[in-house]
């Protein structure tokens, strides 16, 4: 278990945690040196996952290019995210690829947006994409955020070799009978809080979520506000 992002310095998360998944990936990679630097700062047997730059997954009217200070040409607009079958996407992930490379990194998270819809349009983008994609031995997780049908998620990754990404609580109504992946192995859950960001997670549904993955291969990332404590809190109760 881990954490979506650096709460801690990372000398000090990596001395407790075995992994976190890097986010400034997504908003803009780092150099290949300060991602060589974080990997010789923490032992071998610690690893980095990391999210794809949003420049393949996020158009440009997203409020996070924003923060990046990321900035497109209105005229080159469509050329940016959906999986779009374009010169500036294909090298958004070699950039992705080479940091995670520098990383020893085994996998990366292809995080959407809810308004990539399983539209004629982007499910072609999207197989183009992974079946073009040089993946040099790294594995992919897909976290489709809209309206996604189970089975088309399910169709999908088995076709691309993707592992299923989700949020295990996010099932409707609100219960704790958690949500599995539909496909992909290893299991690859991110806990973006029930209802927003500053949710801490209960005991009782920390326990759950451990009944539910004890036994599997399985990533469980948090991303909420309290993601170090909850994620101490789950790494004692799987003892």
């Amino acid at each position: 278990m881990g954490c979506c992002g650096f709460p801690k310095k990372l000398s000090e998360y990596a001395a407790i945690l075995p992994v976190v998944e890097v986010q400034q990936t997504f908003y803009k990679p780092p150099k290949v040196e300060t991602a060589l630097r974080w990997r010789q700062t923490v032992p071998p047997s610690f690893q980095f996952t990391l999210k794809a730059w949003q420049l393949i997954t996020h158009p440009p009217t997203s409020p996070t290019y924003r923060k990046a200070g990321v900035t497109v040409s209105p005229s080159r607009a469509a050329a940016y995210g959906f999986f779009a079958p374009s010169d500036e996407v294909a090298e958004a992930w070699q950039r992705t690829r080479e940091v995670a490379v520098a990383l020893a990194a085994p996998l990366v998270v292809f995080q959407c947006p809810p308004s990539f819809t399983p539209t004629r349009e982007h499910i072609a983008n999207m197989r183009a994409f992974f079946q073009r994609a040089d993946r040099g031995g790294l594995r992919f997780a897909w976290e489709p955020r809209g309206e996604w049908p189970d089975d088309l998620v399910a169709s999908l990754c088995r076709d691309l070799d993707l592992i299923h990404c989700l949020d295990p609580f996010a099932a409707k109504p609100p219960s704790l009978s958690l949500r599995a992946p539909s496909h992909g192995e290893p299991w690859y859950l991110r806990l973006h809080g029930r209802g927003g960001y500053r949710y801490r997670y209960t005991d009782e549904e920390l326990r759950a979520l451990a009944s539910m993955v004890r036994g599997q291969d399985a990533y469980v990332m948090f991303n909420n506000v309290s993601m170090w404590e909850d994620a101490l809190r789950f790494r004692e109760l799987l003892g």
